[in-house]
């Protein structure tokens, strides 16, 4: 049986931070400006800005990772959150999702918001799954984003 373990972003994890979302970023599209930046300093462009990151760890190793990006007040997004191809259908994303979704609620946030493509439809079927709602067309930061999504934590 496998030992899996939610936990925060801490010193040392931008390398694995990196590798993990530029898997699942690289299998479907292409690295973005914003994506390298993003990447390229986790500290700096989520954590400093009033974020938080998470990791699923099975068995000692980072399987997965999901960010919550600040927006304003009472707002995240849901951001930069995957799966190892290895890992998945283990409901690890899931898990993910729900320690997002507590962590915004218990920082009072009253929205989650996040941007996705058509083609994840897996990804697609959680967040509908866990009550995200889909969102007209809008201008976006990527260019490979046409789904936009929102949850009212109420």
């Amino acid at each position: 049986m496998a030992t899996v373990e939610i936990r925060e972003f801490a010193a040392g994890d931008a390398k694995v931070y990196r590798a993990l979302n530029e898997e699942w970023i690289l299998q479907f599209f292409a690295l973005e400006d914003k994506d390298r930046a993003t990447l390229g300093d986790p500290e700096g462009k989520i954590l400093a800005r009033g974020g938080r990151i998470f990791f699923v760890i099975v068995d000692g190793v980072a399987a997965g990772c999901v960010a919550l990006l600040a927006m304003g007040p009472g707002e995240f997004e849901v951001g930069k959150m995957a799966v190892t191809a290895a890992s998945q259908g283990l409901g690890l994303g899931r898990k993910l999702m729900m320690r997002a979704i507590e962590a915004a609620r218990e920082s009072g946030a009253a929205r989650l918001y996040l941007e996705t493509n058509q083609l994840l439809t897996p990804a697609i079927a959680l967040y509908e799954s866990v009550g995200f709602k889909r969102l007209p067309p809008a201008e976006s930061p990527y260019k490979r984003v046409d789904v936009r999504m929102e949850l009212l934590l109420g």
